[in-house]
């Protein structure tokens, strides 16, 4: 089985998982959350150690060791984004299965269990533009105040959303043009969707526009800009003057 097959399949699988363990009736909403990320978490190390075992592994909800460090293939899993919103049983959550090589984002797989949709890295889909109003996707809990600015000045229609990998895949849909997030996230939150946007030839970076970079001794990995390519000169140069 191909990278690209296996991201799919695993990413795939873990959904339909999270939608059984929801479905169950078994937990309360308080601990439903942590039941999903620890199931999820689970099958996903335990396949890709079955699968790919000689490749390095990082995941949200595993002890780190260092040993990635030595590897150029390591994979970054985020095996339930969105907690939140999977367990207020809303539809933006997303499972996140990803081969960074040699820093890079090369591979990667979003399942949106509740849409029954997965895109991967080799997806053909290619966004459309609306023709109307620009549609900036923010975090519908905490919008970052430099995305809210860069919004306002282009003058964009701001579209809550939970789930970093739904919030990308939004844009990779054709659903909004901009997704800026600066509030902070590890290289588990955005591998995966950064790997699929690129390949549907959509702009990916920091959000000031440097490139993203994987597989890092700390993980954290804080802000993002995918957007259509035609918007990017626009936003970066709002957003840099911001940070001016």
């Amino acid at each position: 089985m191909s990278d690209v097959a296996l991201a799919a399949h695993l990413a795939q699988t873990a959904g339909k998982l999270l939608l059984t363990v929801r479905g169950s009736g078994v937990f309360s909403r308080k601990a439903l959350g942590k039941a999903g990320d620890q199931i999820a978490n689970q099958f996903l190390v335990h396949a890709l150690r079955e699968m790919r075992p000689d490749d390095g592994l990082l995941s949200e909800e595993m002890q780190c060791d260092g040993s990635r460090m030595a590897q150029s293939r390591v994979w970054i899993v985020d095996p339930l984004d969105g907690t939140r919103e999977y367990s207020e049983g809303r539809p933006d959550w997303a499972v996140h299965v990803a081969l960074a090589i040699d820093g890079a984002a090369c591979v990667g797989a979003v399942a949106l269990p509740e849409l029954g949709l997965t895109l991967d890295s080799q997806t053909s889909l290619r966004p459309v533009a609306s023709g109307g109003a620009l549609r900036m996707l923010v975090s519908r809990t905490r919008p970052a105040p430099q995305a809210v600015a860069v919004a306002e000045a282009m003058g964009a229609e701001l579209v809550a959303m939970g789930s970093a990998g739904a919030k990308a895949m939004a844009v990779v849909r054709g659903e909004a043009e901009i997704y800026l997030h600066t509030g902070g996230q590890y290289e588990w939150d955005n591998c995966a969707p950064a790997a699929v946007a690129q390949a549907a030839g959509l702009h990916v970076s920091r959000a000031d526009g440097s490139p993203l970079s994987y597989n890092n001794a700390d993980p954290y990995l804080p802000d993002l800009l995918i957007c259509r390519p035609e918007l990017a000169e626009t936003v970066l140069r709002h957003y840099n003057s911001l940070a001016a």
